[in-house]
């Protein structure tokens, strides 16, 4: 499917945040360890939509449901006749002979990762035998959960995944599987995507971590659509396109050479409205040049390079008689440095950071520190301001488990929010969370190190570095705050904006999501 102009023009900025794209840097091409064969998978997420094509694991045998009333185990055996691996396990077999148990084992080791596990089978004895005597406050705790509750299954299994405990890991992930779906509620798909990043977790390490999600790539053009999808279906995108554009045209007033800095170029799109209001302007437009930062990986999602977007913008500023300049830098943000910027004397200097620095690495993940690298980079230009929109969440430093429920409370508002826009019934919209959410989500939970790209701050962290570099707050209008609240009357209700200090809030109900600055 070929994408129009029109598409283009609408199409939001290539968000890596809220939507699926995979990094490009050479130390996350991991390979994934050839799985043994079974006849049951972990992968959710083309469960609904085309054969199997993500990597797979074996159930663990045991099936343990959860009871309403007095929270104790008991078996499914009854309601799983099928069961490929025979009868489960129940939590009475501990009281069997020992030899009979020691078979059993082997035999459900055999099952579960093939001929060749010898290798590993001794630990796995050893975890089983200290689970037999676990204690009983911990399998209250576990066994307490009410039955049907996705949301406490999945914080149980992440918080047993932080401890270790990976009998109870096992044990859980085979109650979620029946729970998770990706065509229902709001917290069942989010859960798909939970579980799928908690079982890559749990089966690999290292770079091969991100790619144990192998689901189909769509191809560019689809990839664009499911883009304008979300573009349109939620005010993210709008919301930080308007207050910067805001911000950026009070700075620059009055100014006859225009610059501008994007190091999130994607599709353009957020100058389009900028070009046009310069033209607009009173005495004439002013010279304007447009830097361009971008990856190969927004060129996918683009069908081309940068110079794509410089045709279309250099049409745009010619039919509105705007002189017009465009410096492409087809680099990761953390390549750039001051001479591929093009910046020259007498230019009125803007910087923009559209949901782009939170993949930046920082001091804990390496000392290169690119994050704050590129802060000072910008303060040394000079410029009359420089405008940041990221998601207000807190997942850089969090250890697994505060990450995992800042990362479950996050995406529950994004996917509830979702949910009033899109019908279930909506053919593209298993697609568009798929393709545009679900990757970060399974990045954020299996990833550590510099594998982890996926590394939110809250804006108290954001607003210490920026002053650390020498940058001073720049107040957003009462202009941009009254553009956004027009902005939201055509949405649910249930958006809400805050300013504060001249710092926007944009939230879901009371969460807040994203949070737009200016600075200079």
């Amino acid at each position: 499917m070929s994408v129009t102009e029109e598409e283009l023009h609408y199409v939001p900025q290539n968000h890596q945040d809220l939507h699926y794209l995979s990094s490009d840097d050479n130390s996350q091409r991991g390979s994934i360890p050839p799985q043994k064969s079974s006849q049951e998978q972990y992968c959710t997420l083309e469960s609904s939509l085309a054969p199997p094509v993500c990597t797979k694991q074996n159930s663990p045998p045991s099936s343990v449901s959860f009871s309403s009333s007095s929270g104790s185990p008991h078996s499914q055996q009854d309601s799983q006749s099928d069961n490929t691996y025979g009868s489960p396990i129940s939590v009475s077999c501990i009281t069997e002979d020992p030899h009979d148990l020691k078979n059993k084992l082997r035999e459900i080791e055999t099952a579960m990762l093939g001929p060749d596990s010898d290798n590993i089978v001794n630990s796995f004895e050893t975890s089983f035998a200290s689970h037999l005597s676990l204690e009983p406050e911990k399998w209250k705790q576990v066994l307490e959960i009410p039955k049907g509750d996705l949301k406490q299954v999945l914080i149980a299994c992440a918080r047993a995944m932080a401890e270790e405990d990976f009998f109870v890991v096992e044990w859980l992930m085979s109650e979620l599987r029946p729970m998770v779906s990706v065509s229902g509620e709001p917290i069942q798909r989010l859960g798909a995507y939970l579980l799928e990043g908690l079982v890559a977790r749990r089966a690999s390490s290292g770079s091969s971590i991100y790619k144990a999600l192998k689901c189909k790539e769509p191809t560019s053009s689809d990839l664009l659509s499911y883009m304008h999808i979300l573009y349109e279906a939620c005010p993210y995108f709008k919301f930080a396109y308007m207050s910067a554009n805001g911000a950026i045209a009070e700075a620059l007033k009055g100014e006859n050479m225009v610059h501008i800095i994007d190091f999130q170029l994607a599709q353009g799109t957020q100058w389009v409205s900028l070009i046009q209001a310069l033209a607009a302007r009173p005495g004439g437009p002013p010279r304007v040049k447009i830097t361009g930062i971008d990856d190969s990986v927004s060129a996918y999602a683009r069908g081309g390079g940068l110079n794509l977007v410089g045709h279309r913008l250099s049409r745009l500023a010619e039919s509105c008689n705007v002189p017009f300049e465009f410096n492409a830098a087809a680099m990761s943000g953390c390549e750039v440095e001051r001479e591929h910027l093009a910046v020259r004397p007498g230019e009125a200097l803007a910087v923009n950071f559209p949901f782009m620095l939170h993949h930046m690495p920082d001091e804990s993940v390496s000392t290169a520190n690119h994050r704050d690298r590129l802060l000072r980079l910008v303060k040394s230009l000079n410029p009359k301001v420089v405008t940041l929109v990221e998601q207000e969440s807190n997942t850089n430093t969090a250890p697994f488990f505060p990450r995992f429920l800042e990362t479950l409370d996050y995406y529950t508002a994004i996917f509830e929010s979702i949910d009033v826009t899109l019908p279930r019934e909506h053919k593209d919209r298993i697609s568009v969370e798929q393709h545009c959410l679900a990757r970060d989500i399974v990045n954020i939970i299996a990833c550590e190190g510099p594998e982890r790209v996926e590394r939110h701050e809250l804006y108290g962290k954001w607003r210490a570095r920026f002053m650390m570099a020498g940058f001073k707050p720049y107040p957003l209008s009462s202009l941009v705050n009254a553009t956004i609240k027009t902005l939201l009357q055509s949405y649910c209700t249930s958006y809400s904006l805050e300013e504060r200090d001249g710092v926007l809030y944009l939230g879901w109900l009371d969460r807040p999501l994203a949070v737009s600055c200016a600075w200079r």
